[in-house]
């Protein structure tokens, strides 16, 4: 279907666009006489596009950017109408059926406001959302809430919201030690296939290894996914500011043994820290 002139005459000029002009404007970009490359995308094809431009917003907010933050969560957005245009396009849904079933979840899921059901705390609120959330989605089994968590999540959320279901089902340690002394187990039992060679058994063992980290984060109140990105920045700066210092010195890093490289690093990591502690003093 083609886009009548009239309707590009006014969407050129409008004085102020808002979500209809936004729908109308995906229609047309997907139309007969619309953008090429526009109309050639699929669901798949685009995938990877909602991935980055959610994580620019995680960015944004990570750098407290309110303009950045404006324009990525713009275009998030696009790409939420981009996949509804498509379904649209075969009649299975509109945006509309989108905005009413988010609604409608809103609303059973906060009986506390829509309803009659007094809450004491936040704590309670979650509790509740996670039992009605259960319900709609006829999970009769602690396994199926599990199955239930995003698979294509990062492999450290997946596993957290993992350990933290199951520990709702009562699969749990008791405390952050109990986690930390299986972090020693899995360790060893690395260890051991390391010894063997066997790769497929030293794969297997270093998941596990991983996971009991997670839980042990997950018992310290810590998000796993942050504190690993947080480590890789940290290592990102350490390794800049030693690279600066083996320059310095008229050297270059693959020229030099990792001995004499650990040797910059430590002095990197005392720099940074130094530098680190009085930016906090100021």
């Amino acid at each position: 279907m083609k886009t009548s002139e009239k309707t590009l005459a006014k969407l050129r000029n409008c004085p102020r666009y808002g979500i209809t002009e936004l729908l109308e404007i995906m229609q047309a970009l997907r139309s007969e006489n619309g953008c090429p490359w526009d109309r050639e995308q699929t669901h798949g094809s685009i995938r990877q596009d909602l991935l980055e431009e959610t994580y620019e917003v995680v960015e944004a907010i990570d750098l407290n950017s309110v303009p950045m933050m404006r324009e990525e969560l713009g275009d998030v957005l696009l790409q939420v109408v981009f996949h509804c245009q498509i379904e649209a396009e075969q009649q299975h849904f509109t945006f509309d059926d989108i905005c009413d079933e988010l609604c409608r979840k809103l609303v059973i899921r906060h009986p506390h406001v829509f309803g009659s059901v007094s809450v004491a705390d936040s704590d309670e609120v979650l509790k509740n959302w996670d039992s009605i959330k259960q319900e709609t989605k006829h999970q009769s089994t602690a396994t199926e809430t599990l199955e239930g968590v995003c698979k294509a999540l990062p492999a450290l959320m997946y596993a957290q919201k993992l350990g933290k279901r199951a520990g709702r089902a009562g699969m749990d340690w008791t405390s952050a030690e109990d986690a930390f002394g299986y972090i020693r187990k899995e360790t060893d039992e690395l260890e051991e296939a390391m010894q063997k060679g066997s790769q497929d058994d030293i794969e297997e063992e270093l998941g596990d290894l991983l996971f009991s980290c997670v839980n042990t984060a997950r018992h310290l109140n810590i998000d796993a996914e942050t504190a690993l990105n947080g480590a890789s920045k940290k290592f990102l700066q350490r390794f800049a500011r030693t690279e600066q210092l083996v320059l310095a010195d008229g050297k270059q890093m693959k020229d030099l043994p990792i001995e004499t490289l650990d040797t910059y690093w430590t002095k990197a990591k005392e720099i940074t820290k130094r530098d680190s502690d009085l930016k906090d003093q100021i």
